[in-house]
């Protein structure tokens, strides 16, 4: 969908008791709608970048490139306005590159001057050094007067100046990247003068909660808008929506059944737009446009993915009672994850076989102290936490808080955002309850997040490992989940999302080894003593594909079954459809001896066997160059078995939707596109698993030794599967390919 101009148009306010709304908040009350006087307060737009050039703009340096962002090739930046926005994170702008954007002479005529602002992932420690190398600053006879740190990530939010004082004077914009550091980009939009205050117009309706389902109609290239849900006086609620105006491309959602039967306040602040940008949410007993859910194009038809918006890290696995519990980082409200800073939450889905997945209103959401970024869950079986209050046992997940992310808030940037906190639940995962004295764990380092819990059976206690700044894992111990001891770090290379747990090397449950890995899989082998990891290798790969990230595996699982169980987050947009990403399918981890030493193995789990619909089969076949026995087989989702005979072909494998899958025996390699492994024929023979949905692959080869996921939208819409060999044929000893059903009818 093509961006929209931006339209002028009378902006309201509040008077005098909507004032201390934009002073940290009051009580709610509801307040008179007032029009600006147009003759008073028509915004003057200083610039909106939608030209083809700079044009009286002076450019300096090279970060700015020589024309404005928005066209084919820009970053993916969100929440600009019309066709174009300064960024200095163009294409081939970006990393080393420095310079400053200065706007010509313009008079001040009006009270505020507001503009959009947006930069990447950054943080800014005050008095640091980097601290204003990102900036927007005015300029009055050359001093700064004002200026803006941006402090959002990825997508573009209001900010404002007062510069009443300044009425009648010459002034100037410069837009400063100085900032050095990889991937340091500022972006700025849409640089209004207007009599709003800075603060924007506060714009409030009032609904009554009869149905338990919060309906937003969603514009993915509309204007966002930030906004406070309020109950009894209190904000229970926030999101970050891009609400449609006019065309609404499909409906956001979030649950509100606790406050069913309650009066609830909707607000938000406009600097200019739709006065009845509100008028469209609703309360309704489900998500408004679901004839189509499940079904839609790109929707994975056997992994799971959430009804809408983004899905990240795996978070909070565990097992308990028959369920097994998927909680992973959610942004309900867009498919992008630029837009979901201040919506991060745990979103929530349970199944009781590991395929067929429920979900469930998402389990916990952002406040004071931040959005939620990853964790992970226990059930505190000895309730050592003293949260059980009932005949449940208490499942506690403990994530990390980000920070205040609040728009409306003011001050600098959060230099140290990172904090530990926990949530417990006892209905059996269905509503979590913040601990009262969050966070539990203060901020350590200028990043420390992920934390990943689990019972020390030998020492009868709590462990943790955390993620610390990109250089170590830090491991912590407790008896009771809120107090948290320092033992020891671990200094490597890894980052993100770590994992800890042990595997029996062989199957031989006197003999185990620990597994420490990072968000991309790569891992160690080696031992732990409760307090501290000591490895015996270097780092291994673990995937070869190019969509897995930050996995995690079951915690209390039942002993009779034993097993370790991963589930990963799968990179894989699916553009144009109300919901992004998806989580691979579980797999079952062990631990081998092989010829390179100790590896750990990837199988999928057997409960596959649970959509496994027709069976084709063949043994002992030789196909000839261009012969393709799987020709007749119709459909979308497929699991593969085949083991190839090495000898007789130079090259052999699959074409699955256009997506050929090649090993080739001279070099020992397996090919899908641009992944490829290293793999060594077994007793002269190479065995592949292949599970097939809509947008991926994944290749498990030689009994899962080598695992490959990737990203595989069909190629120009071509669907089918063919075999082939090249340079010769080859025998191939056992074929199955087992259609699948869906999880979802």
């Amino acid at each position: 969908m093509g961006k929209r101009k931006c339209k002028i148009v009378d902006s309201r306010c509040f008077e005098n008791a909507a004032k201390n709304f934009l002073l940290y908040g009051l009580a709610v009350i509801f307040f008179t709608v007032k029009l600006y006087s147009q003759s008073q307060s028509d915004p003057i737009v200083i610039e909106n970048f939608d030209g083809s050039l700079y044009g009286d703009w002076k450019v300096e340096g090279n970060a700015f490139g020589e024309k404005p962002a928005g066209g084919q090739g820009s970053h993916q930046m969100l929440g600009f306005l019309g066709t174009g926005f300064a960024s200095s994170a163009g294409s081939g702008r970006r990393d080393t590159s420095a310079g400053n954007l200065t706007s010509p002479p313009f008079v001040i005529k009006r009270k505020s001057i507001h503009f959009l602002i947006g930069a990447d992932e950054l943080f800014f420690l005050p008095g640091s050094q980097q601290y204003g190398n990102l900036a927007v600053q005015l300029l009055v006879n050359d001093e700064v007067v004002r200026m803006t740190i941006p402090r959002k990530f990825h997508a573009m939010f209001w900010e404002s100046w007062d510069v009443s004082e300044f009425m009648g004077k010459s002034v100037q914009i410069k837009i400063i990247d100085n900032d050095k550091r990889t991937g340091a980009h500022i972006d700025v939009d849409q640089i209004v003068q207007s009599d709003i205050p800075p603060g924007g117009a506060l714009l409030s309706r009032r609904i009554k909660i009869t149905k338990p389902v919060l309906n937003f109609p969603v514009e993915e290239k509309g204007m966002r808008q930030f906004i406070e849900c309020i109950v009894d006086g209190k904000p229970v609620r926030s999101m970050d929506v891009a609400l449609a105006a006019d065309e609404i491309e499909y409906w956001a959602f979030t649950d509100v059944s606790p406050w069913l039967g309650k009066e609830m306040t909707i607000r938000t602040r406009q600097f200019f737009g739709s006065p009845n940008i509100l008028d469209k949410i609703s309360a309704e007993n489900g998500l408004l446009d679901a004839d189509n859910l499940y079904h839609e194009p790109l929707r994975s038809q056997f992994h799971f993915s959430p009804k809408r918006g983004w899905l990240g890290d795996a978070n909070g696995l565990v097992f308990y009672d028959g369920e097994y519990h998927l909680f992973y980082q959610h942004n309900p409200y867009s498919g992008d994850h630029s837009r979901n800073d201040y919506n991060k939450s745990w979103g929530h889905a349970v199944s009781t076989d590991l395929v067929h997945w429920t979900e469930l209103p998402d389990a916990v959401y952002a406040d004071s102290l931040g959005s939620i970024y990853s964790g992970s869950s226990v059930v505190d079986e000895f309730n050592t936490a003293g949260f059980k209050t009932g005949k449940e046992k208490s499942i506690v997940a403990m994530f990390t808080y980000a920070g205040n992310r609040n728009p409306w808030s003011e001050g600098k940037p959060e230099g140290k955002p990172f904090t530990q906190a926990i949530a417990y639940s006892n209905d059996r995962g269905r509503t979590f309850t913040k601990y009262k004295g969050n966070p539990v764990l203060e901020n350590m380092e200028y990043v420390n997040r992920d934390p990943k819990v689990f019972w020390y059976e030998p020492g009868k206690k709590w462990v943790m490992v955390m993620h610390f700044d990109g250089r170590t894992m830090a491991f912590f111990n407790s008896k009771d989940l809120k107090t948290w001891e320092f033992r020891s770090q671990f200094e490597t290379k890894l980052r993100d999302c770590p994992e800890l747990f042990s595997l029996p090397v062989d199957g031989d449950e006197t003999n185990r080894k620990w597994i420490l890995y990072g968000g991309s899989g790569n891992y160690y082998i080696g031992a732990f003593d409760g307090k501290e990891y000591k490895s015996e290798t270097g780092v291994i790969k673990y995937s070869y594909g190019n969509c897995f990230y930050a996995s995690q595996t079951f915690n209390n699982m039942p002993q009779k079954d034993g097993r370790r169980i991963q589930i990963a987050w799968g990179r894989i947009p699916t553009p144009g459809m109300p919901f992004s990403q998806i989580m691979l399918f579980p797999v079952e981890l062990t631990l081998k001896s092989t010829t390179d030493g100790l590896r750990m193995f990837a199988n999928p789990i057997k409960e596959i066997e649970n959509i496994h619909a027709e069976k084709h089969e063949w043994t002992n076949v030789r196909p000839m160059p261009g012969e393709n026995i799987l020709s007749d087989i119709q459909g979308e989702l497929f699991d593969i078995v085949a083991e190839f005979v090495t000898a007789g072909a130079g090259e052999f494998g699959f074409a699955i939707n256009g997506i050929p899958i090649v090993y080739n025996i001279d070099k020992c390699t397996l090919a899908c596109g641009e992944s490829k492994a290293n793999l060594k024929p077994d007793n002269g023979k190479i065995r592949l698993r292949i599970l097939v949905d809509r947008v991926s692959m994944e290749i498990f080869a030689n009994d899962g030794k080598m695992y490959m996921p990737i990203r595989a939208n069909a190629v120009d819409g071509k669907k089918g599967l063919a075999l082939f060999t090249k340079g010769g044929n080859t025998t191939i000893g056992l074929l199955k390919v087992y259609q699948l059903k869906s999880i979802w009818n």
